[in-house]
Formats: C-alpha cells, sequence, structure tokens
C-alpha cells in the first residue's frame, strides 16, 4: 500500500527575493485569470473551465521578466477554477503583490511533480537552485505536486 506524506519544508532566506518575484508573477496569472473569467460570465453567459484558462494564458512564461513557468501558470489556473467553483462565485479576490498595501496577500507559487527535482541537497524548480532546511531526507520521497508559501514573517 502507497502511502503519501505531507512534508512542510523552509526555504533559506537567501532565496525570499526570487521567491517573491515568482509569488508577482504568479498573482499576476490570478489575476488574469479572475478578471477573464468575470468578463466570460458577465459577457457570454459562461463559465470558464481551468483547462480553458490554461489556453488563454499560454505564452506567459516567455515574457521578459516572467521567472515561472509553464507548468506553475498552469497550475494557477487549474486552482483558480477550483476554487471559484468551490465558494460559487463570479469573482474571487485579487491577489495583491505590494507588501505595503493593508490587503496584501501572501506568497505562494503552486508548482507540479514535472517542474521539481531534488539535486544535491537543493531543490531545482523554474531554473534556480533553492537550499532548504532537509530535517526529512527528500532524497528517500518521491517528490509530487506543491507549493512555496510565505508565512506572516516573510519566511518561505
Amino acid at each position: 500500500m502507497e502511502c503519501t506524506k505531507t512534508l512542510r519544508l523552509r526555504v533559506k532566506d537567501k532565496h525570499r527575493k526570487v521567491l517573491s518575484e515568482m509569488a508577482r508573477d504568479v498573482n499576476q496569472v490570478w489575476n488574469f485569470c479572475n478578471e477573464t473569467s468575470y468578463r466570460a460570465i458577465r459577457e457570454r453567459h459562461q463559465f470558464l473551465s481551468g483547462y480553458d484558462l490554461q489556453k488563454l494564458t499560454n505564452g506567459f512564461s516567455k515574457c521578459d521578466g516572467v521567472h515561472i513557468g509553464s507548468p506553475t501558470s498552469q497550475q494557477v489556473c487549474e486552482d483558480y477554477a477550483k476554487a471559484r467553483k468551490q465558494f460559487k462565485k463570479a469573482k474571487l479576490r485579487w491577489r495583491v503583490s505590494n507588501p505595503l498595501s493593508s490587503r496584501y496577500s501572501l506568497g505562494w507559487i503552486p508548482f507540479k511533480a514535472r517542474a521539481l527535482r531534488f539535486k544535491a541537497g537543493q531543490i531545482v524548480f523554474a531554473g534556480q537552485h533553492f537550499s532548504l532546511w532537509d530535517s526529512y531526507g527528500l532524497s528517500d520521497y518521491q517528490l509530487r505536486a506543491g507549493s512555496f508559501s510565505q508565512d506572516s514573517r516573510g519566511r518561505w
């Protein structure tokens, strides 16, 4: 019988800037999905699925200055469609990237298993090598989907 474990690991603080930039890109994809989905409901009375939103965000990862890959933007689209359906809303809250705003959204970067590798004690994600506090021994586990999340103190 196969057992699934949820591991919570802490990324070292020297990667904070890169992760914040990636979280900003995730917020852009989320807000694009929010606006596009709302317009489709309002104008055509059509609810867009995660797959429809993925087709619309195709090519975002190739823009200059974007740090996330296409698997991450696809995962954001799937999570947005799931959340909108779960809460039965036509439009969800915007994700705010400005840390000085009172409505600031904590950083969140979802990933799929194909976008992540564990190599030489580091996690390789979107071309970046992230050092972490490996208290579980990640080399013994098969990595699957998950997310990088920021806490209220700014740690990842």
